[in-house]
């Protein structure tokens, strides 16, 4: 039984020892290595000894040029060169392990040797197509799945567009969300390819990286953000299209375009203003297109002595006969106050602001009040003024015959009674002529029109 247990041991002892043994190994040819052990010399050496010790073993490496020991009461002076910093450092402790020494100056210069080989280059080379090649079968997985899915993801966005050509109006919303809904297709076979290279792990990196460097883009192109927020909302609401007369921010215009940026007015001058979509977003707008007709207010005074009645019947039949004028609402004539030397009155009228101008009709109207107003002997007249005569009030007297030779008075000018004169045009709306005008000098392409309709 001892016997058998002693047996035990052994085995036991031999595999743990084994496998030790095992992994030892004899280093290379030229590997710096520490000595195992101290070298002896003598049971007590002289200095001349332990330097000519040093100096043989030193010219049996052969890696010191000029190698020079000398030994001055134990302390070992070591000079010479050599092509590296572990052969240096192997030297100094090849000595300090020496017997008998009691220090090392070691004053050995390294000069690294300079090989013009291209052995190294192509190595490299040699490595760099092993990889490719070693890469060759995940390059064409990626060059089949990467296209696969990007053709199946165009194919869904176009079927959302589809889809959600009735239920949403606006195009631009429609390529945003068909978007969304095509890029988790593109996005799985990122993955599949990802997962076949083994980069998971760094593919989720990336989205990290990408989510923090989002938020840093974010707050400094923060202008840039809400507009295009703005953009996104406006085609959502649709507050006008494209050829509305519309005031926002100050600004009025025809609108002719809107991208992710800014939307694009005509002034009635010919001029282009660029709105930022946040500046539209917020403030109000007014639309005059929204509805063909437009209510427009004028002020007439008459004279005291007139008859309001008449005046209002009078001008009310000019405003019936005008084809400018819509007769549904009906116009009105109101007394407003009674000013100074004047009833002034206050015209409402309705009419089509999306065929006539309201700066022409508005001209022609007041001419023909003017008209039948002075034919019917009703007087206009000017605010009343306080004129004062510090010296009193001179007086000429005339001869009778002056009188009787001085010419009859001239007949009051007749005024026209076309609905439009030749300076008042054809009373037609003016923003055809802005835009013929104003196109020479359009802007140049501003990005994607999202007033625009398009063919889903």
């Amino acid at each position: 039984m001892k016997r058998m247990q002693f047996a035990a041991i052994w085995l036991l002892a031999a595999l743990v020892w084994l496998p030790v043994g095992a992994q030892e190994s004899p280093p290379p040819a030229d590997e710096v290595v520490a000595p195992v052990q101290a070298v002896s010399v003598e049971p007590v050496a002289r200095d001349d000894e332990i330097a000519k010790r040093i100096q043989e073993i030193l010219q049996a490496t052969g890696w010191f040029e000029n190698a020079r020991v000398s030994v001055d009461d134990g302390v070992v002076f070591i000079d010479g060169v050599t092509a590296s910093a572990e052969r240096r450092a192997w030297a100094r402790e090849m000595a300090q392990k020496t017997q008998d020494v009691v220090a090392v100056v070691n004053r050995v210069t390294v000069e690294k040797e300079v090989e013009w080989s291209f052995e190294p280059a192509f190595d490299q080379i040699t490595a760099m197509v092993r990889s490719i090649v070693q890469a060759l079968p995940l390059i064409v997985l990626a060059l089949i799945v990467l296209p696969l899915a990007w053709i199946f993801a165009s194919l869904i966005a176009r079927l959302a567009r589809h889809l959600m050509r009735n239920s949403t109006p606006s195009p631009f919303l429609r390529d945003i969300l068909a978007r969304a809904i095509s890029l988790p297709v593109f996005f799985m076979g990122l993955y599949i390819v990802l997962e076949a290279a083994g980069l998971t792990r760094l593919a989720v990196s990336l989205v990290g990286g990408a989510g923090v460097l989002g938020i840093v883009i974010g707050f400094a192109f923060r202008d840039i953000a809400e507009n295009f927020l703005a953009s996104l909302l406006l085609s959502i609401r649709r507050p006008f299209r494209a050829g509305d007369y519309v005031n926002v921010a100050e600004y009025t215009g025809y609108v002719q375009s809107m991208n992710t940026r800014s939307t694009l007015l005509l002034s009635p001058e010919g001029n282009h203003v660029q709105v930022p979509n946040s500046t539209v977003f917020k403030n109000v707008i007014t639309n005059f297109s929204t509805a063909p007709t437009r209510r427009e207010v004028l002020t007439v005074g008459i004279g005291y002595d007139a008859q309001v009645a008449d005046a209002q019947d009078i001008i009310i039949g000019v405003l019936s006969n005008h084809a400018a004028v819509i007769a549904d609402p009906n116009p009105l004539v109101l007394v407003d106050e009674l000013g100074s030397s004047t009833v002034n009155l206050k015209i409402y009228y309705w009419f089509d602001g999306e065929n006539f101008s309201q700066v022409k009709v508005k001209s022609a109207i007041l001419r023909l009040i003017k008209k039948a107003l002075v034919e019917a002997n009703i007087s206009m007249p000017d605010d009343a003024r306080e004129i004062i005569f510090p010296d009193g009030v001179p007086v000429k007297m005339i001869e009778a015959s002056a009188v009787s030779d001085a010419p009859p008075p001239a007949a009051p000018p007749v005024e026209s009674n076309a609905s439009a004169t030749e300076s008042e045009g054809d009373l037609r709306n003016e923003r055809a002529e802005v835009e013929e005008h104003a196109g020479a000098a359009a802007p140049e392409d501003q990005g994607t029109d999202l007033l625009a309709d398009k063919n889903a």
